[in-house]
This record gives C-alpha cells, sequence and structure tokens, in this order.
C-alpha cells in the first residue's frame, strides 16, 4: 500500500467511527420524568464529540506538516550543500509548515474552550 491510500484509509476509518458513536441521547428505556438525565447525558456526549474534534485538529495538522517537512526538509538540506547563503532562507522554509500545527493547536484551543 502506498502512502496515499494509507491515508485515505485512516480519513476513513475516522470517519466510520465518529459516525458509529452513540447520538446525544440517553438509554432509549427513560421516560419523559428523566428530562435531567437526558440533557446531562447529551452535555457528556457533546464534551466527547469536541474532545475528538480537538483530537483530529491537532492530529491532522502534525500529519499534514509532517509530510510537508519531509518534503521540505530534504529539499532544504540539499540546497544548503550547494550553497551556504541559502540557509537562512532554508530555515524560513523550514518553519512556514510548523505553523500549520500551531494553527490545529489554536483551533483545539477554541473548541474546548
Amino acid at each position: 500500500m502506498n502512502r496515499k491510500t494509507s491515508l485515505y484509509l485512516v480519513a476513513l476509518l475516522a470517519a466510520v467511527t465518529l459516525l458509529a458513536l452513540p447520538p446525544a441521547s440517553a438509554n432509549e428505556h427513560e421516560t419523559a420524568a428523566d428530562d435531567d438525565a437526558i440533557i446531562a447525558a447529551a452535555k457528556e456526549t457533546s464534551r466527547g464529540y469536541m474532545a475528538i474534534g480537538a483530537g483530529l485538529a491537532i492530529g491532522l495538522a502534525g500529519i499534514g506538516t509532517g509530510v510537508a517537512q519531509s518534503h521540505t526538509g530534504a529539499a532544504a538540506v540539499g540546497a544548503v550543500a550547494e550553497d551556504k547563503a541559502n540557509f537562512a532562507n532554508s530555515l524560513i522554509f523550514i518553519a512556514i509548515p510548523e505553523t500549520v500545527v500551531i494553527l490545529g493547536f489554536v483551533i483545539a484551543n477554541q473548541i474546548l474552550g
């Protein structure tokens, strides 16, 4: 299996996992008199969905940054090996993909905050 197929498989498994989670309702056996229990169960379920969303934001941003830096880092090392004057530009190009992880961290904080 190549990288692209593996990435699609991971995305499919994540989507199936999210769809297989129980809905934000309490047990089917509860009556209308247990509205407080239903509301509490919905709040707990929404916290779980928020945690999954925050984890996906950081995790997928980290995977994307790793893929981007693998290619950028190799090119930067090659450019510096040819000419030492390319060091500053290479350092900037290596640092740019890391902003994606910072953005994922900010989004995760917004979701959980």
